[in-house]
């Protein structure tokens, strides 16, 4: 028998106890709230290759928690295990306390929205979104209460009686949240669900789930390969690579503060100085990370500014993208640095440094930031 109470009962979806919290009581509420999921030295194997390797995290009760890392890096496996669809090979999984390792799927109190949506084509959306409560045998009238309440809050009500494919890809998934969400779970999986929109509707989508999520106030687990989604959307991040956990933090701390080289390439681009170019600029022989937003260009012939750091160069490529425009700087000490400008110019100012140029690279010391235990070498590395 599930575990996960019935979506009538009080506290249910679209009840007075599911409406939004305040922004500084979210935030209060997650530096004091108790686990949601504890994934304990955790191990799972695909014949000799070892996907997942002795793993533990702690995902807290109503926090938003990406799962970040290239494909390949374990993150989806991951998340499978926490829904049960995968077998552990060793360790264990809890949810609020319980160990659920062995239970099935739906015998814990998750549920999974997919990349592809998962909807029934043949049934309404008002059918779709009901259908777990059919299944659970909830009454028709309490359900039918339920559904339209499901829909209100994704703001679906007027498609009730249409069928999803005379939707459009960002109310299939609103429709999908809705789905998952009128059952209740305690946590909900998110395996990269926003990956078939384009660009301008996914970015509209992150910022609604987001809003979904303080609203219902349940922990969401969500995974993805997309940098600035995870960065946009979390309370926390866990980078993965090769099966492990690289680094754990607040958007702010894995972008701003880096454990390793793989998170300080991985998060955006950035520029990493040599541990010997560093200790020739910085003191500090080990390797560093620079943010290209943080690199200044400047005349070759200006003093350099006390706390700051200046590498002359030529310039080999400018990129323009828009708001912002990159510029590759080929320094004389041999390493490719780039520097990123904000185009708040006028429109019809032409750019005031082109390919060619020389220039002067600089930055503040304190905008170099050095990785932990990283001993570097002598080559450039650029990594974007």
């Amino acid at each position: 028998m599930s575990h996960t109470s019935s979506p009538g009962s009080a506290g249910g979806f679209g009840s007075s106890q599911s409406r939004p919290r305040k922004n500084e009581e979210h935030t209060h509420l997650l530096t004091t709230a108790t686990t949601a999921v504890s994934v304990k030295q955790v191990t799972k194997q695909f014949g000799d290759f070892t996907a997942v390797k002795d793993l533990d995290i702690e995902i807290r009760d109503g926090e938003f928690f990406s799962m970040l890392g290239p494909s390949g890096s374990g993150k989806t496996t991951v998340l499978r295990m926490i829904a049960g669809f995968e077998p552990v090979t060793s360790g264990s999984i809890e949810l609020h306390g319980t160990d659920v390792t062995n239970d099935a799927p739906f015998d814990r109190e998750v549920n999974t929205v997919f990349q592809d949506y998962a909807l029934f084509p043949h049934l309404t959306i008002a059918e779709n979104v009901a259908y777990g409560l059919k299944v659970r045998k909830v009454p028709k009238a309490e359900r039918d209460k339920l559904v339209m309440e499901s829909l209100e809050q994704v703001q679906l009500t007027q498609v009730a009686h249409r069928r999803p494919s005379q939707l459009s890809g960002g109310q299939r998934q609103r429709i999908a949240l809705a789905r998952a969400l009128i059952l209740r779970p305690r946590v909900l999986l998110l395996d990269e669900p926003l990956g078939a929109l384009d660009k301008q509707l996914r970015e509209q989508m992150q910022v609604e789930l987001k809003q979904i999520q303080r609203e219902v106030g349940i922990t969401f687990i969500f995974v993805t390969h997309d940098q600035e989604e995870a960065l946009t959307l979390s309370d926390r991040v866990a980078v993965f690579n090769n099966g492990k956990i690289e680094q754990v933090g607040s958007p702010r701390e894995v972008y701003e503060f880096p454990q390793t080289e793989f998170v300080a390439k991985f998060l955006g681009t950035t520029n990493l100085l040599p541990a010997d170019l560093s200790g020739d600029l910085l003191g500090e022989s080990c390797v560093h990370s620079v943010r290209p937003e943080r690199v200044h260009l400047i005349d070759p012939t200006a003093p350099v500014e006390n706390g700051t750091v200046a590498l002359s160069g030529t310039i080999a490529e400018a990129v323009y993208a828009g708001p912002n425009t990159k510029y590759l700087v080929d320094t004389d000490r041999g390493v490719r640095i780039i520097a990123e400008k904000h185009n708040s110019h006028t429109p019809s100012t032409a750019a005031s440094v082109q390919r060619g140029d020389r220039v002067n690279v600089s930055f503040r010391f304190d905008h170099a930031t050095p990785i932990p235990g990283s001993a570097g070498d002598a080559s450039a590395r650029t990594a974007a």
